[in-house]
């Protein structure tokens, strides 16, 4: 009734699911991850004690494969049961029990698991891969999100439609970097729900994280009295007053001293809507 990838980014910081499912709110189910430490997704007859008990193997030292044998070990379910793990270095792991439904199956490579079922056939998990593959010069979580979507439009979940979430951890990549939670995105009941991950992606990118150094446009006075004379006609004292209320605090210097482009030219076109 799923399908989904799990997968270490390229330069070993970033560890990541994307899941889709005829299913309601499939991450509250399928995804967990610990930056560091690796990333699970446990589906078909899920498991949902599967994410606690593999990241805490993974964080004792257990590989993806070892992780996987012990819960299966313990499960005597596990005929029913699918999963996908990747560990702190890469290595990749994926379980497919013989009573999951047709058609059920998955594929793994150096920092990626990917697993289905009830997909349309292995045609959903290969699209999956090869997106994967061709996605290097993709930031992880689009290229986690791109993987997603080539096997939606593969056929995916051959029941229909439902819920799809991403999950991506790197160590103090949280907001404000008080956490490590890059990407949490749960789009629960949707007609569409990849789609709509993939806006809600772009507004956690535009809101949820840090301006990037080529993205950081220094204020200088010329453009510092251009800045006042917007906010002040919208209502506001200076700069940080506006960006505080608009919620695009992380892309402001607490000094003023920059301001990300993105939210520059949504300011100057609140000057002419039209």
């Amino acid at each position: 009734m799923t399908f989904s990838i799990v997968a270490r980014s390229d330069d070993g910081e970033s560890w990541g699911v994307a899941v889709a499912s005829k299913f309601l709110a499939v991450g509250n189910a399928v995804p967990a991850a610990v930056a560091g430490i690796g990333a699970i997704a446990t589906q078909a007859n899920a498991n949902v004690s599967y994410k606690g008990l593999a990241l805490a193997h993974l964080d004792e030292g257990a590989t993806a494969s070892v992780a996987l044998q012990r819960l299966l070990e313990e499960d005597p379910d596990r005929d029913h049961r699918q999963v996908g793990i990747v560990d702190v270095d890469g290595g990749a792991a994926s379980h497919t029990g013989p009573a999951c439904f047709d058609w059920a199956g998955g594929l793994t490579g150096e920092g990626y698991a990917i697993q289905g079922n009830i997909l349309t056939g292995p045609e959903v998990v290969e699209a999956i891969e090869a997106a994967w593959l061709a996605g290097t010069d993709r930031p992880f979580a689009d290229r986690l999100l791109a993987a997603l979507r080539a096997g939606d439009e593969a056929g995916g979940d051959r029941r229909g439609r439902q819920s799809a979430a991403l999950l991506v951890v790197r160590e103090e990549a949280g907001y404000g970097g008080h956490d490590d939670v890059a990407v949490d995105l749960r789009v629960d009941d949707h007609t569409a729900p990849v789609t709509e991950l993939a806006r809600l992606l772009e507004l956690n990118d535009l809101f949820l994280t840090a301006t990037s150094e080529e993205d950081k446009v220094e204020v200088t006075p010329e453009l510092d009295a251009e800045i006042t004379a917007l906010v002040r006609a919208l209502g506001h004292d200076d700069l940080l007053e506006w960006a505080g209320t608009e919620n695009y605090e992380m892309r402001v210097a607490p000094s003023g001293s920059w301001i990300d482009q993105r939210v520059l030219a949504i300011l100057r076109a609140t000057e002419d809507p039209a």
